[in-house]
């Protein structure tokens, strides 16, 4: 068994840094013949891992192998079946039950005493051992002891783990002490008893010395304690010399007392004197107001800019000295509430005499542009004027006002409007409100004009039915107006004018106002009036480039002038007026209802801004349909000048509300386009040709021509460009589809030559254009040309030698029965002589008046637009070239060495087709 151990620890354990400490050898139960053993490790590094591991011998017998390892902390049980008899068998309860049995009980009883130390030393988890002797839980038998050999492996039988963690090495010193003990002793190795009784004998000598010793020292002794006696009396002495001074001093000690009382509440006086002294002088540094601010605030002059300066210098020293911070206690004071009562009303005096101000310039401002605009309308409609020059003259002039010097003026105002939206809400959320109704009312009355001016310039009229009698005075209007604006409840009630409804008078080389693709007899290249497109383009692009300086300079003084950059609370919003403002309707930004927070300052801008331009948008759809009424092709110069226009506004601001109201006037213009595209689709679909005279290019393929040539003038580089893409696919569907239904429909024009020529004209636009989202459709349109001119030469040309053409199908038949070819001559109904006869029918001048006829039959067809007269003439030529040489390919195989040929050659028919074509 000691072979075996050694074996193991050198091939198996000592690689894996492990010692062995305890082995048995066991077999399963009932399988006896193989035999293992069960070995009880520990790592020899920190932490120690204690594990149980089962070794098994190879199948060729020449070594050991490592064949399964447990843990100790995953054994449950030790069960050793008996614990009075000896018995070999034993069970371990690891995830299973493993049952074992020992080739001995000794070995077995020394492996589960060794698994009992293990788990007493090392585990906090107790194993429970059951049915096992309580003596081999506390020491191995002595069966055990002897049967493991002393020396090197009595640690690994019995559990001397402990016993070797118990020993401790010799140092240096006491082993240099030991060897010069036994170099004095000759016998020390050789006799070790007769070295120990030496030693034993000289410790019983020093022990003897030793008491000796301490006896002798018994006078010393006695002197110490003597000396130690005297000493507790000077202790005892030097006691009641320290009792006395403590009570002399403690005299002294009250009187200091008292003087550092009386110290203390001289020092604490001192304090509350310098911190009473720092109160007042905080509550003067901060809550006094100096006298010129207060008559600035009170008498300050508010039309000079050396007044405003002064005044929003004071009205930021009042507003700093109302919000400073007091400390506690401060409110309390009679002189601080005091001095809050007097700016408080310095605050509502200069907060009430600014507002009134501010609406006074409104006013005045509202006023001064009102004048100006009764004086250009009022010029324009006086009784007897001569409407015609006056129209001429104002019409030159599409713009708009310029309000910079009104807000340059306002803008002098911005810091009293910031400390008034600081300190007043209630007045500052009031001048909000009338700046809108008064600007409403303003720009309401300027943006009408302006686009009565636009609608104007476009169709040539004045103002339909105009009753100029029955204006009122300039003067009695303006004031009429300016006092509706100081009514009690603030709400602008003058009313505004409204524009009639514009005719459009077409000239006689006007297109009509529903111009469409399918116009048939009334369109033509000549009638298109390109100066007026051209013309309604340039209006449309000055009238866009007019408002978006106009709302974004209206924006910017918005935002600069009400200090609008924060995140503000607008009292009486409610979501009803919200929802109407952002639809153009006259309800009121605010009311007394409850306050609702509108989340940045982007959306009071745009609400604010939806309330001042609410006619902005209706009057540019107004001017849209205008638009689209005059000349439905309109609706593409609006589509990409709208686009531009918005995807401008978006670059600067995608949620402003010129991006939103462009954006909502694209959605309009799109749909213009959109039905512009349905209407010319619908009435393609409707198109009904005349039965008496030949068809020739379809007017509505001639008009998508001149809709694609006008829209890729239009849509060059443009953002839409992928809408024109979609319309060209529809629209060149429907063509398709509809020149298709028109051949079939069509009675006096074959159907191939109406699908040849309109596909031909189709093709050659497409290939002039070069739209590249079309090039499947321009390759479609060359295939049906080429197809339906080839079916129509092979229809119309026939066979021009019909009893020839007879004749030589009834020899092709014969071949086809299985007669060769060289035999068919001596068919009765083939031979040469009939092959004679039926040539003479056909002499050179026969062939050429019937050429002549079907020259005259395919003129008749075809129509001059187009000019494939020619083109299907030299086909038709070709085709009985071809027809010529089948002939004669068939005379030459079928009639060797007759001598027969034609009595006219191909340069006859080259000759005869080429004067056809020079007489007509």
């Amino acid at each position: 068994m000691t072979a075996i151990k050694h074996a193991l620890q050198r091939d198996i354990f000592t690689p894996n840094d492990e010692r062995l400490l305890s082995i048995v050898n066991v077999c399963k139960a009932g399988k006896k013949k193989r035999n293992c053993f069960l070995c009880a490790t520990v790592t020899t590094e920190r932490p120690v891992q204690v594990n149980v591991v089962k070794v098994k011998k190879s199948d060729k017998g020449d070594f050991y192998k490592r064949q399964t390892a447990w843990a100790l902390r995953d054994l449950a049980v030790v069960d050793a079946k008996d614990a009075v008899k000896e018995n070999p068998e034993f069970d371990l309860h690891f995830d299973k039950v493993y049952k074992w049995v020992a080739s001995s009980t000794v070995e077995k009883n020394t492996f589960i005493s060794c698994i009992w130390k293990l788990n007493q030393r090392y585990l906090r988890k107790k194993i429970d051992f059951i049915n096992v002797s309580s003596q081999l839980l506390e020491e191995l038998p002595k069966v055990a002891e002897e049967s493991v050999p002393s020396g090197e492996n009595q640690s690994v039988a019995g559990g001397d783990e402990e016993a070797v963690d118990e020993y401790q090495e010799l140092n240096a010193r006491e082993e240099q002490d030991i060897e010069i003990m036994m170099e004095g002793c000759e016998y020390a190795i050789s006799n070790a008893e007769a070295f120990a009784e030496k030693l034993s004998r000289e410790l019983q000598v020093l022990d003897g010395a030793n008491i000796q010793s301490i006896m002798a020292s018994e006078k010393q002794v006695n002197i110490l304690m003597k000396l130690l006696d005297e000493a507790l009396k000077e202790v005892d002495q030097i006691e009641l010399k320290l009792s006395s001074y403590e009570e002399m001093l403690q005299s002294v000690k009250e009187q200091m007392d008292q003087i550092s009382e009386s110290n203390h509440l001289i020092h604490l006086s001192n304090t509350n004197n310098v911190k009473l002294l720092s109160e007042i002088e905080f509550l003067v540094n901060h809550m006094d107001l100096a006298k010129g601010h207060i008559k600035a605030l009170q008498e300050g002059d508010l039309t000079s800019s050396r007044g405003i300066e002064a005044c929003t210098n004071a009205a930021d020293a009042l507003l700093q000295c109302m919000n400073v911070a007091l400390r506690p206690g401060h409110d309390m004071l009679h002189a601080v509430k005091q001095q809050q009562q007097r700016f408080s009303d310095l605050r509502e005096q200069f907060a009430r005499r600014l507002a009134s101000h501010l609406n006074s310039v409104f006013v005045q401002q509202f006023t001064q542009t009102l004048l100006q605009l009764y004086n250009r309308s009022y010029y324009l409609s006086v009784p007897g004027h001569d409407q015609s020059s006056t129209l001429a003259q104002h019409s030159v002039e599409l713009t708009l006002p310029n309000h910079h010097p009104f807000h340059r003026d306002l803008l002098r105002y911005a810091k009293l409007m910031e400390w008034l939206k600081n300190t007043d809400y209630g007045k500052y959320e009031g001048l909000t409100k009338n700046y809108m109704d008064y600007l409403s009312r303003l720009y309401e009355r300027e943006i009408k004009d302006f686009f009565e001016v636009a609608k104007i310039k476009m169709t040539g009229t004045t103002r339909e039915g105009k009753k100029f009698a029955t204006l009122p005075r300039k003067e009695s209007a303006v004031k009429q107006e300016t006092e509706s604006l100081h009514g009690s409840s603030g709400k602008l009630t003058g009313s505004t004018s409204s524009l009639n409804k514009l005719s459009v008078q077409s000239s006689g080389n006007r297109r009509s106002q529903s111009s469409s693709l399918l116009d048939m007899g009334n369109m033509s290249a000549s009638d298109l009036d390109v100066a007026d497109r051209t013309k309604f383009d340039k209006i449309f692009e000055q009238v866009l480039s007019e408002l978006e300086p106009l709302c974004l300079a209206e924006q910017d003084f918005i935002s600069k002038f009400f200090k609008l950059q924060q995140h503000q609370s607008i009292s009486g919003t409610t979501t009803n007026e919200a929802e109407e403002m952002d639809g153009g309707t006259s309800s009121r930004l605010y009311s007394s209802g409850v306050p609702q927070t509108i989340s940045s300052e982007k959306d009071m801008i745009r609400q604010m801004m939806t309330k001042i331009f609410r006619c902005t948008e209706p009057e540019l759809n107004n001017l849209i349909a205008l638009g689209d009424k005059i000349d439905s092709f309109n609706s593409l110069y609006m589509l990409v000048k709208m686009s531009h226009h918005v995807w401008t506004a978006q670059n600067v601001d995608p949620a402003s509300f010129l991006s939103t109201t462009l954006g909502n006037v694209l959605v309009t213009v799109k749909r213009n386009f959109d039905k512009c595209i349905s209407n010319q689709m619908k009435q393609m679909d409707e198109v009904k040709i005349s039965k008496k005279s030949k068809v020739g290019i379809l007017p509505f393929v001639a008009e998508f021509e001149e809709f694609a040539a006008l829209a890729e003038s239009i849509f060059k580089n443009a953002e839409r460009r992928g809408d024109l893409d979609k319309a060209y696919i529809k629209l060149i569907r429907a063509v398709f589809v509809s020149v298709e239904k028109v051949a079939n429909e069509s009675q006096k024009t074959p159907r191939d030559v109406v699908m040849m020529e309109n596909f031909h004209h189709i093709f050659a636009t497409l290939s002039r254009l070069k739209i590249s989202c079309l090039e499947a459709e321009k390759k479609e349109a060359k295939q049906k040309y080429t197809e339906h001119l080839q079916s129509y030469v092979i229809y119309s040309l026939g066979q021009p030698l019909e009893k020839l053409n007879h004749f030589f199908e009834g020899v092709e038949a014969r071949v086809a029965q299985g007669i060769r070819e060289e035999e068919v001559s001596y068919q009765l109904a083939f031979n040469k002589q009939e092959l004679r006869k039926v040539i003479k029918e056909y002499p050179g001048k026969e062939v050429k008046k019937g050429l002549d006829n079907l020259y005259k039959k395919v003129d008749k067809h075809l129509c001059e637009e187009e000019n494939l007269l020619q083109v299907v003439w030299h086909s038709m030529q070709d085709e009985f070239i071809r027809q010529y040489k089948h002939f004669e390919g068939l005379i030459a195989r079928c009639y060797p060495g007759s001598g027969i040929t034609m009595e006219f050659t191909i340069q006859d028919i080259l000759d005869y087709c080429s004067s056809i074509a020079q007489s007509h």
